[in-house]
């Protein structure tokens, strides 16, 4: 048992690192591949661009059978999901939602409040778009966006 311990202690480490494989250099840098963890951010919104959110993961339309799956930490997440304007109180947790994902990362901003504002533009609590916090990826554009839309849009960040 000693030298089994010894042989361990004095070998070190002996692994090579893999070899790059050609699919991978030639992959789209905009597609993440494989399954895609996301986390939501509710950056303000009226709750209803969460309503289809969790219809799109719902029974109906799935969107866990195309790798799209919600996490409960940024930091476990390839996607940030921001549903509406970007309120002073969520400025500063957004940005360190941000940060805290690790790359790649995505930003999909959901619904027309996450793009422009929506009926909340001019609003004294409003600071302004996802876009003017965090810089995005994807705008899915509707009021609120229906769950189909959504999908289609996850679908296209996974390449299927």
């Amino acid at each position: 048992m000693r030298s089994l311990f010894r042989k361990i202690l004095t070998t070190g480490r002996v692994a090579q690192p893999a070899p790059a494989r050609a699919s991978d250099q030639a992959a789209d840098p905009g597609v993440l591949r494989g399954s895609v963890q996301i986390r939501h951010v509710d950056a303000g919104s009226c709750n209803g661009c969460e309503l289809e959110i969790a219809s799109a993961f719902g029974p109906v339309y799935d969107a866990e059978r195309y790798g799209a799956r919600l996490v409960a930490s940024p930091r476990h997440a390839d996607v940030l999901l921001v549903t509406g304007p970007v309120t002073r109180n969520m400025e500063d947790p957004l940005r360190k939602a941000f940060e805290a994902t690790p790359a790649p990362k995505r930003v999909v901003a959901v619904g027309d409040c996450a793009h422009n504002c929506g009926v909340f533009a001019g609003g004294y609590g409003v600071v302004g778009t996802v876009g003017d916090i965090v810089p995005v990826d994807v705008e899915i554009r509707g009021c609120p966006p229906e769950p189909d839309v959504i999908v289609a849009a996850l679908r296209d960040l996974t390449g299927r």
